[in-house]
């Protein structure tokens, strides 16, 4: 249990490295919290900041999810790592959406739930990666892509069951609490997509 509480401990905090802050103050020159949908994620860091911000943000945020669960896998010993894995991905996106560095207000977790699946499953990551990217440029809605994107993820766990970090346990029941989390970050866009007024972003600028 001790190896379980720690690995959750040390994700959470990995997580909480709010980068989008950090860049937006050191490159714009104000938090990214109070401009634009004041989402500390990658979209409102493209909208309000530019391209070379959002990359850096979107590089950064993806790694946050990469390096838990390779320290979790690395320390687990003679737990289960596949359940190490699962609680390491789950808080390094609980960090991302509650940082405590950054009084508790932070991005809605899709960029660091990419980096988990890339590590955790290297197919159905780069599955949920090229979907959401063909439905961004399709509707040019970010939060469509994340958000059909997360839902598709415990989906492929039921078909594809090899590639995976750790063996001998299912992640669908982790696949279903990802999507379930993500989906209840992105309520108010689910509501604006319902409503037709959810934001486009422009491919010109």
């Amino acid at each position: 249990m001790g190896i379980y509480i720690a690995i959750a401990a040390i994700s959470y905090l990995i997580g909480s490295i709010n980068f989008s802050v950090i860049f937006s103050k050191k490159l714009a020159g104000f938090d990214l919290r109070e401009k634009g949908s004041k989402n500390a994620g990658t979209t409102n860091m493209l909208r309000t900041v530019g391209k070379k911000g959002a990359a850096l943000v979107l590089i950064c945020d993806i790694l946050k999810g990469v390096v838990p669960v390779i320290i979790a896998k690395l320390i687990s010993g003679n737990v289960n790592s596949a359940i190490a894995c699962q609680i390491s991905g789950f808080f390094a996106v609980l960090g991302h959406c509650f940082p405590i560095f950054f009084e508790f207000k932070g991005g809605k977790g899709v960029a660091t739930s990419i980096g988990i699946l890339l590590v955790l499953n290297w197919q159905i990551g780069l599955i949920c990666l090229m979907y959401g990217i063909i439905m961004v440029i399709l509707t040019r809605m970010v939060s469509l892509g994340s958000i059909t994107a997360a839902i598709l993820f415990p989906v492929l766990t039921i078909f594809i069951r090899m590639h995976y970090i750790s063996e001998g346990f299912n992640y669908t029941v982790f696949g279903i609490i990802m999507a379930v989390f993500i989906l209840y970050n992105h309520r108010g866009n689910i509501k604006r997509l319902n409503e037709g007024t959810e934001n486009r972003i422009s491919f010109r600028k």
